[in-house]
C-alpha cells in the first residue's frame, strides 16, 4: 500500500463548534501536527488550514463538514495525490465512544462529509479512520448530538482513542495498514503484543 500523502481531519471552523463530537478529526490533525511539529496555516486555494511534513500535507478543511469535498480535492489535485494516498479521520456514530476502525473505501454511513468527499472524488477508494462517538438512539437527534460536546466519561474514551491512533502513526506513515490495523482493532485492556 502506499504511504499517505494528505491527511484529512473532518470538523467545522469557528469556535463554537470546537468541542463538538463532529470536531473530533479537527482534534486529531492538531494532535498530529504538534507531534510532526507542523505548524498549519490557513490557505485560500485549498479552502483550510494546511501543513505539510516533508511530502505528507496535513488538512483541515474550513468549508463546513457538508463541503469537505471541495478542500480535499483541490489539494490533491493541486499535488497529484490518489485517492489511496489520502487518510480521512473522522467521527463515526455506527462505534462506541473509544471504538476505532480503520478501512479504504466503503460507505458513507450518512456522513456528509464522507459523502461530499466521494462526490468530490467520484471515488470512495480514500482510507478512513472512524473514532466512535455512539449514538443518541434516535435518528431525529442525530443532528443535535453530533454538534454538542461528548460527556465527560465519553470524552476520556475519545481521548485515549487518539491516543492510540497517534501511537499507530508511524505504521500509518509507512503505508503498513494491515499493523496498524492490528495495532488499532483490539479491545481495551487487550495486550497487541505478538510472540
Amino acid at each position: 500500500m502506499p504511504a499517505p500523502r494528505l491527511i484529512v481531519g473532518l470538523g467545522n471552523p469557528g469556535a463554537e463548534y470546537e468541542d463538538n463530537r463532529h470536531n473530533l478529526g479537527f482534534w486529531f490533525v492538531d494532535a498530529l501536527a504538534r507531534d510532526l511539529k507542523v505548524s498549519l496555516a490557513p490557505q485560500g486555494k485549498f479552502h483550510g488550514h494546511v501543513g505539510r511534513c516533508g511530502d505528507l500535507w496535513l488538512l483541515k478543511p474550513t468549508t463546513y463538514m457538508n463541503r469537505s469535498g471541495q478542500a480535499v480535492v483541490a489539494l490533491a489535485h493541486f499535488y497529484k495525490i490518489l485517492p489511496d494516498e489520502i487518510l480521512v479521520i473522522h467521527d463515526e456514530l455506527d462505534l462506541p465512544p473509544g471504538g476505532v476502525k480503520l478501512k479504504q473505501g466503503g460507505g458513507n454511513g450518512g456522513h456528509n462529509g464522507l459523502k461530499d468527499i466521494q462526490a468530490h472524488l467520484s471515488v470512495p477508494d480514500f482510507w478512513r479512520l472512524r473514532v466512535g462517538i455512539g449514538h443518541p438512539g434516535d435518528r431525529n437527534e442525530v443532528v443535535n448530538y453530533v454538534l454538542k460536546a461528548p460527556r465527560k466519561e465519553e470524552q476520556a474514551l475519545i481521548d485515549a482513542t487518539l491516543t492510540r491512533c497517534l501511537n499507530a502513526w508511524p505504521k500509518l506513515a509507512d503505508g503498513d495498514y494491515a499493523a496498524a490495523q492490528r495495532a488499532l482493532h483490539v479491545k481495551a485492556g487487550t495486550s497487541t503484543a505478538t510472540p
